[in-house]
């Protein structure tokens, strides 16, 4: 609890410490009142140099979360084809860009992943596979299952080949399940990266699956003609996806280091085996999407490849990986953290919780095995979350087992006010009398015979909030830290990081002030 030592410190030091009735006396202030100080406030601004972006944010008292207007699901295009054939680097040159991991061995890709592609102005999901091979056993013959599944539920398949190994028996085995399903099937020839090697496609032919696509994945070689006739056999929308809710369902991303249960906690909560769950640690490398259903509402999940090692340290699909999860976040609005309180609260959980509140996300702090603890351990893991996790006291906790789904029913109370946090906005009135009701209770310190004072205060964003404040003076991080702490109290931003930033702006002259003030006045009678 250092942290909560330095600041109790401070306080105490500085600002008196004790209780005060800032919240008692802010509850008598009446909104009406609060705007009208509000305003007061805001002119008194133009005493002071300000900025065209000072202007911008002082114009922008209120704002609004414009909601997605409801779509029906895009066509879903499922790529497969035996382990090493190339079907992450195909699908990178669609794409654009390095999304999906690709390494020079087989079984990179274990689980089916999406992504959103475009083609000619026409949108689609992609739908990366592991390899699939018919006799494959333990953690193969799972990543084959989430392959058959990726092309149940796709509008077309696009079957890769190796065209410079040829026809195996695993390619005709994959073309034997493929028969099964009435779906167009596109056969691509990977890896001609010359023309002279176009003959190479003659013997896929005898697999049946109509004209065979020369394409190079690593150049992009004829991937425009095979994307031109997927275009053609595709649908307008998809006829298995789902479509997406008004606003689509908020956004979860799964983190924790690996081997942590969150491909467990997926499955458990999707009621299915969604995920590859094995001992192997590390088995996730990318971010799988699935809609699920908790507490009447869809939620989207995201369920991340472990966090291992710093970047820099991490090599090959590992570092692929780490960068997936970055991206998870991005697309994420809240985070769950999975700890396994059977182990010590390690660096990795810490930089893991870092990495979320950097990136602005609400946040859930899952504890998972919980039922398997005794007291000796629940009293030490007490001590290293107060030690460790003091700086995100803010964040809800939540007891559970992925494992057996114990408590997991605690998790959506925990996202939604969370993510009601994250959303939320304080008026600016009500926020300029919560500062004025602070600053009179306890006065910034003084600063070499000067005290800086807090001129006006503004909300200028949501999903995380962040506050800007306008003031004479640099705060001292104490100070703002105290702030930070009483708006958490006050306004109880449970489950969200907020950001609060200064800009200090010196008063005008005599002279300049009565300048703009006629000129002003010269604006107005016009």
């Amino acid at each position: 609890m250092a942290e909560d030592a330095i600041r109790d410190d401070y306080e105490d030091k500085y600002l008196g410490g004790g209780e005060d009735d800032v919240t008692e006396r802010l509850a008598e202030i009446d909104d009406e009142t609060a705007e009208q100080r509000a305003q007061a406030l805001l002119e008194g601004l133009e005493d002071y140099d300000l900025d065209e972006e000072d202007r911008a944010l002082l114009g922008a008292w209120g704002f609004d979360i414009e909601e997605e207007e409801e779509q029906l699901a895009d066509p879903v295009v499922a790529i497969v084809g035996r382990p090493n054939v190339g079907k992450s680097t195909i699908i990178n040159r669609i794409l654009g860009r390095r999304e999906a991991v690709v390494e020079d061995k087989p079984g990179v890709t274990r689980d089916r992943v999406s992504y959103k592609a475009e083609w000619l102005g026409k949108s689609f999901t992609l739908v990366d596979t592991g390899g699939w091979e018919s006799d494959a056993r333990g953690i193969d013959a799972q990543v084959a299952e989430q392959a058959e599944i990726a092309v149940e539920q796709a509008d077309v398949v696009v079957l890769v080949v190796d065209a410079r190994v040829g026809v195996t028996a695993s390619d005709e085995q994959i073309v034997r399940m493929l028969r099964r399903v009435k779906k167009p099937i596109i056969l691509i020839a990977n890896k001609i990266d010359d023309a002279h090697l176009e003959p190479e496609i003659y013997n896929l032919w005898s697999l049946g699956m109509g004209q065979p696509f020369p394409v190079s994945g690593l150049h992009g070689r004829g991937l425009a003609d095979a994307l031109d006739e997927i275009l053609e056999v595709m649908p307008k929308h998809s006829q298995f996806a789902q479509p997406e809710a008004l606003g689509g369902p908020r956004r979860v991303a799964l983190v924790g280091r690996p081997n942590v249960g969150k491909s467990s906690l997926l499955n458990k909560l999707a009621g299915s085996e969604r995920a590859v769950v094995n001992d192997l640690a590390g088995t996730t490398r990318d971010p799988i999407d699935e809609i699920i259903e908790l507490g009447g509402y869809p939620w989207r999940f995201v369920d991340t490849a472990g966090i291992r090692r710093r970047q820099h340290m991490a090599k090959g699909a590992e570092f692929y990986s780490s960068l997936r999860t970055q991206t998870a976040l991005e697309r994420s609005e809240v985070a769950v953290v999975l700890l396994d309180v059977s182990e010590p609260i390690s660096e990795q959980d810490v930089r893991i919780v870092q990495t979320v509140i950097d990136s602005g996300r609400a946040m859930v702090l899952a504890f998972n095995k919980w039922d398997t603890l005794d007291e000796d351990r629940r009293d030490m893991l007490e001590r290293e979350i107060e030690r460790d996790l003091a700086h995100v006291q803010w964040a809800p906790r939540v007891n559970i087992s992925a494992k057996t789904g114990w408590h997991k029913d605690k998790l959506v109370p925990a996202l939604e006010y969370s993510l009601e946090s994250w959303d939320s906005r304080i008026p600016t009135g009500r926020l300029n009398a919560f500062l004025g009701e602070i600053v009179a209770a306890h006065p910034h310190p003084l600063r070499g015979g000067k005290q800086p004072r807090i001129l006006f205060g503004t909300q200028v964003s949501s999903r995380p909030p962040k506050f800007v404040l306008f003031t004479t003076g640099f705060l001292d991080p104490g100070y703002r830290r105290f702030i930070m702490r009483r708006l958490r109290e006050t306004f109880d931003f449970t489950g969200t990081p907020i950001e609060i930033s200064m800009r200090v702006r010196e008063r005008r002259s005599l002279g300049e002030r009565q300048s703009a003030k006629a000129k002003k006045g010269k604006g107005s009678r016009r």
